[in-house]
């Protein structure tokens, strides 16, 4: 069993906690399994087991720097994420999902096939999506406009879809941080 590599960086949005395994194929070989935010339902917490090495999340962090100070759109990292064959099509098409851009879960359910009923199960699948930021489920918005949950919190969401609506580059992160 590969181990659970992690680390934490410092961002716009707080500490971020990026864990991962080693691979051979992976741009500075670890790939992705999480990147959670504090506060985060369900997000990753540190166990006795994992080992603690920043160096080998060098290109995550360089990506991420990129991404906010608005440099970069998109990121050209592996993950190494599970989950069932639903969550999977969920996941790809938030990936498709262009950046500046939003989508309802209406839409994004039409996209994988899914019936207007299935909605709710889409919305549990981007709830379970361990990528925050990383895989944009901040830009899936209700069909009404308004802005809807995103288990990084409202504020979070909001302040990723203002830095990508280039309304002013994210220097000074979420209020109180």
């Amino acid at each position: 069993m590969l181990p659970t590599l992690y680390t934490e960086i410092d961002s716009p949005l707080g500490t971020l906690l990026l864990t991962g395994r080693p691979s051979a194929t992976a741009p500075g070989g670890t790939a992705l399994v999480s990147l959670s935010v504090p506060g985060q339902p369900n997000g990753a917490t540190v166990r006795p087991d994992w080992h603690r090495a920043p160096d080998a999340f060098a290109e995550a962090r360089r990506q991420l720097a990129a991404y906010f100070a608005g440099e970069a759109k998109e990121f050209a990292l592996e993950y190494a994420v599970e989950g069932t064959e639903f969550r999977r099509r969920v996941w790809d098409a938030l990936d498709a999902v262009p950046y500046g851009a939003t989508t309802s879960y209406g839409e994004l359910a039409a996209r994988v096939g899914a019936p207007r009923a299935a909605v709710r199960a889409v919305g549990g699948a981007i709830g379970a999506n361990p990528l925050l930021v990383l895989r944009p489920c901040h830009r899936v918005i209700g069909a009404d406009g308004s802005l809807t949950g995103y288990a990084g919190g409202l504020d979070r969401k909001r302040l990723l879809l203002a830095l990508e609506a280039g309304e002013r580059p994210v220097q000074d992160g979420l209020p109180g941080m």
